[in-house]
């Protein structure tokens, strides 16, 4: 079962369709985060470090012009209609108060919110959304993304390439790991920045 399971998923991202499903998916997950679109980047680095296909460099590059693109919709989209969809959400939910947050911190920090954000899920759609409803320069926006997304698939591609190289011969364990280092990273990420507001809190008060 896993046998058959390997050879159609390298037999399909040995063809040119890989890098229009991994760019469909990396801009979709910009503007309509169903499927966080790391899973599917991390995947294609495993295969690229177990027989050399998909193409690195390309999966990275198509996965940053994705992301790219997929973020503009949503700056738009928060030009356009985002206080209405802000004014729509329910006071106190998670998504609410992360829009506000980073209302909060683009106030302050401007585009280096944009970088963090993009390696949030979620967090990047509240993060572009808001910065296209405050009416963030689109030049200042385009330039801050251009960094987080290049970076971001350069991160995520990277990370999948370290656990295809670590099972080159076994890619669906080097899925496992590449998966789970991405997680981990994250999680320490959100742990460390849960510490600090607890401590910004405690110092307040």
């Amino acid at each position: 079962m896993d046998n058959a399971i390997l050879d159609a998923i390298e037999g399909f991202v040995a063809t040119p369709w890989v890098y229009v499903a991994l760019f469909a998916v990396a801009k979709l997950d910009g503007f309509f985060p169903v499927v966080p679109s790391e899973t599917l980047v991390v995947t294609l680095g495993v295969f690229a470090a177990a027989d050399g296909n998909p193409n690195l460099l390309l999966v990275i590059l198509v996965a940053a012009l994705g992301a790219f693109t997929g973020d503009h919709i949503s700056y738009f989209i928060g030009r356009k209609s985002g206080r209405r969809v802000f004014a729509r959400l329910k006071p106190g939910s998670r998504t609410h108060k992360a829009y506000l947050s980073v209302g909060e911190m683009l106030e302050k920090r401007g585009g280096l919110v944009l970088v963090i954000a993009r390696y949030i899920p979620g967090g990047r759609t509240a993060a572009t959304l808001t910065t296209g409803a405050t009416r963030y320069p689109l030049a200042r926006f385009s330039r801050y993304d251009a960094i987080a997304a290049i970076s971001w698939a350069v991160y995520s591609a990277g990370i999948g390439y370290i656990g295809g190289a670590a099972f080159e011969d076994n890619p669906l364990r080097g899925v496992a790991l590449g998966l789970g280092l991405a997680l981990g990273i994250t999680v320490l990420h959100e742990g460390i920045r849960y510490l600090r507001n607890r401590r910004a809190s405690a110092a307040a008060e």
